[in-house]
């Protein structure tokens, strides 16, 4: 019995199986902790990633990198498309900085104000937190 998989141990005793985890719908509140921790690996990776073009390519590299990428300055690109890229690689840097930042902040409140912590308030706070970054990371993208 040990030895058969969870499925067909499942289907000998005739019991419904449970669904998976994908077939739920995450309340905001869930994908808003998940962002946050998500955002915080990128903004690791990236930082790790800055560092290592710095210490591979001497000094200065990175900061040329980014001026490069900043100034549109990217070969066979038409003039339109170098402005996407320019525009998405400053939201792809400002939009975790600005979730993880403000949900940082958010749980500092929290702390201060554990009264706050109710479903509907949590709830009210993911999609502020939500919204605030977007309009944070666009606006970024666009100056």
């Amino acid at each position: 019995y040990k030895k058969e998989n969870y499925t067909i141990r499942m289907a000998k005793t005739r019991r419904p199986v449970s669904p998976h985890v994908t077939i739920y719908s995450f309340p905001i509140c869930a994908i808003s902790s998940i962002t946050t921790r998500v955002t915080g690996c990128v903004l690791s990776f990236g930082a790790a990633g800055v560092g290592l073009v710095e210490i591979f390519g001497g000094n200065g590299a990175a900061l040329s990198l980014m001026q490069h990428i900043g100034s549109g300055g990217l070969g066979g690109v038409g003039f339109l498309g170098a402005g996407a890229i320019v525009a998405g690689a400053k939201f792809s840097v400002a939009f975790p900085f600005a979730y993880h930042y403000l949900g940082g902040l958010r749980h500092l409140v929290w702390d201060g104000k554990p009264e706050m912590l109710t479903n509907v308030e949590v709830e009210k706070a993911s999609y502020a937190l939500f919204g605030g970054s977007l309009l944070l990371g666009s606006l970024a993208a666009v100056l």
